[in-house]
């Protein structure tokens, strides 16, 4: 059970209530990019709800389609949610997917964008740093339902996890890496790198590039940080994360480049 308070009867859960923060604080950053470029900024506050209905859907769908380890074992899988509609579209029981909510909430955006017939890569590069703060705020409601963790560790800034939410095989490991805030704290680094490209080379990116650096650097670490995890969606035996974070980074890392390669311009001479 996630935990939640009663607001006149009605339960309030407390990860629904740090996810909106995220995304409120995303808005903020957008608007604030929108401003400092001189464009309308109402655009963001009319796309915020489409974009956030987006993300949820895509976050749900991947959860779906790659549910934990431990929830396969309870056979609680793909096949369950799609003969069990009910199960599939409730939400307060956890199992949202940060990369389909990426997805679904930037194919929103695209919609919106084509709807409003305004650039996509412009206001997908005015959003991307506010989905980096985003997911770092949404990190910490991992915290609270004590999910998200990694392995057994005594490092001092280890977490103490409640013996009924440790996973099969680790009733006996009381403390664990945070991996919630080790992923946190690396959406503020690509933060900080996407603001500090977009002010110290804004003369020199191509619309859509700081899209591009966002789906480099967050993967770049997912990839890593997925070694620490314990109970990862697997596919196949493959961690089925960790190896859609790989190609992610390296395909646009490619396109990065390819956008940005230097072309021989010089005029051929002829003899």
């Amino acid at each position: 059970m996630l935990p939640y308070f009663k607001l006149f009867g009605i339960p309030i859960y407390y990860y629904g209530i740090i996810l909106m923060t995220g995304a409120l604080a995303a808005a903020f950053l957008a608007d604030r990019e929108a401003r400092r470029r001189k464009l309308n900024t109402e655009l963001v506050w009319d796309g915020l709800v489409w974009v956030l209905i987006g993300g949820i859907i895509g976050a749900r769908i991947w959860h779906i389609l790659t549910p934990p380890q431990t929830m396969v074992e309870q056979g609680i899988t793909t096949a369950f949610y799609l003969t069990h509609p009910l199960d599939a579209i409730n939400i307060r029981k956890g199992g949202l997917g940060i990369p389909g909510g990426v997805i679904g909430g930037g194919l929103a955006l695209y919609w919106f964008c084509r709807r409003r017939k305004i650039s996509f890569a412009t206001w997908g590069d005015i959003a991307i740093p506010g989905v980096a703060l985003g997911q770092a705020i949404g990190r910490w409601g991992n915290f609270v339902n004590q999910e998200v963790y990694g392995a057994p560790t005594t490092l001092p800034w280890a977490i103490t996890i409640d013996p009924q939410n440790r996973l099969p095989g680790y009733q006996d490991f009381a403390t664990y890496h945070p991996l919630f805030l080790y992923e946190s704290l690396w959406n503020l680094l690509n933060l900080g790198i996407l603001l500090w490209l977009g002010r110290r080379y804004a003369n020199r990116l191509k619309p859509g590039d700081l899209i591009l650096v966002y789906a480099i650097v967050y993967p770049f670490g997912r990839f890593f940080l997925e070694f620490l995890r314990l109970d990862y969606s697997a596919i196949a035996g493959i961690n089925a994360n960790q190896a859609f974070m790989a190609i992610v980074a390296l395909a646009s890392a490619a396109f990065l480049y390819w956008r940005h390669r230097k072309q021989d311009t010089a005029p051929v001479s002829e003899t």
